[in-house]
């Protein structure tokens, strides 16, 4: 058995109930090593297999080989699975293998997680993109930015910037800028649910000058949102008079 498991932000408190009942019930849990960091304490006595980042296939693989070795295996990732996780790679490695029953566990993805902790940015129609080129390149990347800013979405930025990559909030925003106004309300939300959480919301214009990491997720509003006492949030439409 192997269960693909959505961590949430990081933490026991931050996982659903199903999620913790599969950790408590397997015998092997592979993962990122920062990932199995979060919840060691929590799931003592398991074994614990991990890959480092640029791994991703040869961590599914030894996943997999333990699921067929005999042991109930957690794959886990941080948020949800299925959003930028392993939960579609290891779909597509496992007709190399015998038949192994895979199940995957939801967890709270970083858009969601992230907009509790603003208020309620997510309230309308909004797209999530990454801004990591490593899998994806640059120009779809942009095309994809271009296109939910026409369409007035408000977008929701996983992966800002790197070290490698440190002008691309920068750049992502200068894409926006051309359809959205400079004041457009806009926030970030860095170490979501973990030590350290820290957010602001701020102008399209300041956003643009921020420095951010790979523990940030970036917020940018449609033509509707504004800040009410401190706190992002995208009106759905509610008639309130």
């Amino acid at each position: 058995m192997l269960y693909v498991i959505g961590l949430g932000p990081g933490g026991k408190q931050e996982m659903t109930q199903k999620a913790i009942q599969a950790l408590s019930g397997c015998d092997v849990v592979v993962g990122y090593p920062a990932y199995l960091d979060l919840i060691r304490a929590d799931f003592p006595q398991k074994e614990w297999i991990s890959t480092p980042m640029k791994q991703e296939i040869d961590r599914c693989k030894l996943a997999l080989e333990q699921a067929l070795a005999g042991h109930t295996v957690a794959m886990v990732c941080s948020g949800d699975a299925g959003v930028y996780g392993m939960a579609g790679l290891l779909f597509e490695l496992a007709p190399a293998y015998p038949p192994i029953e895979i199940e995957v566990i939801a967890g709270v993805t970083a858009a969601c997680s992230g907009a509790a902790v603003l208020g309620a940015p997510l309230m309308h129609d909004f797209a999530v993109v990454s801004l990591s080129d490593l899998l994806t390149p640059w120009e779809k990347i942009e095309t994809r930015l271009r296109l939910a800013a026409q369409g007035d979405f408000v977008i929701c930025l996983y992966n800002p910037s790197s070290r490698k990559r440190a002008d691309y909030l920068q750049r992502a925003c200068d894409i926006l800028l051309e359809y959205k106004r400079p004041d457009t309300v806009c926030a970030w939300v860095r170490n979501i649910g973990r030590d350290g959480e820290a957010s602001a919301v701020l102008p399209l214009y300041q956003l643009r000058d921020t420095q951010t990491d790979m523990f940030t997720t970036v917020y940018i509003g449609n033509s509707q949102t504004k800040q009410i006492h401190g706190r992002m949030v995208t009106p759905r439409g509610y008639p309130l008079a």
